[in-house]
C-alpha cells in the first residue's frame, strides 16, 4: 500500500444502514467516492434508492429492529465495512418519560445496535476481516437536561463498541465509534427550529456553528480505510470542539 492510496476502497463492500437521509446518507456517497461497492440500507426504500442511485450503488430495505432481517442482510451482503447511524431521541427530562418512550429510544438506539454488531461481526469474524463503525454522540460523554435516555443509550453504544473490538480485534475486524456534536440532520430538526436553541448550539462548539452531515464522511472513509488500519476501540469525536470547552465565557474589558 502507497501512501497516495491510503484512503481508497476499492474492491470492498461497504453497507450503510441509515443510508437515505443525513449523515448515513453522505457515508455512503462518501465510501463509494473512494471506490467502495456500497448496500445503501434503509427502512425508507424510496431514500434508500436515491442514494444508491447518487452513488452507483444497490439499495436494500431494512429495519433495525427486526432482528432476523438484520442476520438476513448480513449474511447475503457479507461486507468488508459496516456503517450504523439509525438512532431516536426524546428530549424530555427524566420525571416527564413515560416507559413507552424509554423502551423506544432503548430499542432502536442500544438493542438494535447489538444486533447489527452481532450480526454483521459474526460473518466478519469468520471471514478475518472488517471495519465496523457505529455513530455514537457527544451525548455519550456530556449531557444536559432533557437528554438522559438518549445520552445514556450512546454511552452503552460506546461500551459495546469497545467490547466488540476486544473480542472481533484477534480474528482482523476493526471497531469504532464516531461521535458527533450538533449536526444538521433529520434527528435534530426539533432544535434547529427553535432558533434560540439553535444559536444557543451553535455557540457551544469552538468553532461556533452547527455541522453539516457531509462533514461526517471523512471520519467513516478514514475509519474503513488502511489508513486506521492500527485504529480499534476508539471514539472519534467530529464535535467542532464541543466537549473541548468547558462553556464559553467572554471576560469584561
Amino acid at each position: 500500500m502507497t501512501y497516495e492510496g491510503l484512503f481508497r476502497l476499492d474492491g470492498r463492500r461497504a453497507v450503510v444502514i441509515g443510508a437515505g437521509s443525513g449523515i448515513g446518507r453522505e457515508a455512503a456517497l462518501a465510501l463509494a467516492a473512494h471506490g467502495a461497492e456500497v448496500v445503501c440500507a434503509d427502512r425508507d426504500v424510496p431514500a434508500a434508492e436515491a442514494t444508491a442511485a447518487a452513488c452507483g450503488g444497490t439499495a436494500r430495505e431494512l429495519d433495525v429492529l427486526d432482528a432476523a432481517a438484520v442476520a438476513r442482510a448480513a449474511d447475503d451482503t457479507s461486507p468488508d465495512v459496516l456503517v450504523f447511524t439509525a438512532a431516536t431521541n426524546v428530549r424530555k427530562r427524566l420525571l416527564d418519560y413515560s416507559a413507552e418512550e424509554f423502551q423506544r429510544v432503548v430499542d432502536l438506539n442500544l438493542k438494535a445496535s447489538f444486533d447489527v454488531v452481532r450480526a454483521f461481526g459474526a460473518g466478519m469474524v469468520a471471514r478475518g476481516r472488517g471495519s465496523i463503525i457505529g455513530f455514537a454522540s457527544i451525548r455519550a460523554s456530556v449531557t444536559e437536561p432533557g437528554q438522559g435516555v438518549y445520552s445514556a443509550t450512546k454511552a452503552g453504544l460506546v461500551q459495546l463498541l469497545r467490547t466488540a473490538a476486544a473480542e472481533f480485534g484477534p480474528s482482523g475486524v476493526r471497531v469504532n465509534a464516531v461521535a458527533p456534536g450538533v449536526v444538521e440532520t433529520p434527528l435534530t430538526k426539533q432544535i434547529k427550529d427553535n432558533p434560540a436553541w439553535y444559536e444557543a448550539y451553535a455557540a457551544k462548539s469552538a468553532l461556533g456553528r452547527w455541522a453539516q452531515a457531509e462533514e461526517m464522511a471523512g471520519a467513516v472513509v478514514y475509519l474503513a480505510s488502511d489508513a486506521a488500519s492500527f485504529v480499534t476501540g476508539s471514539v472519534l469525536y467530529v464535535d467542532g470542539g464541543w466537549t473541548a470547552v468547558d462553556g464559553r465565557f467572554d471576560p469584561p474589558n
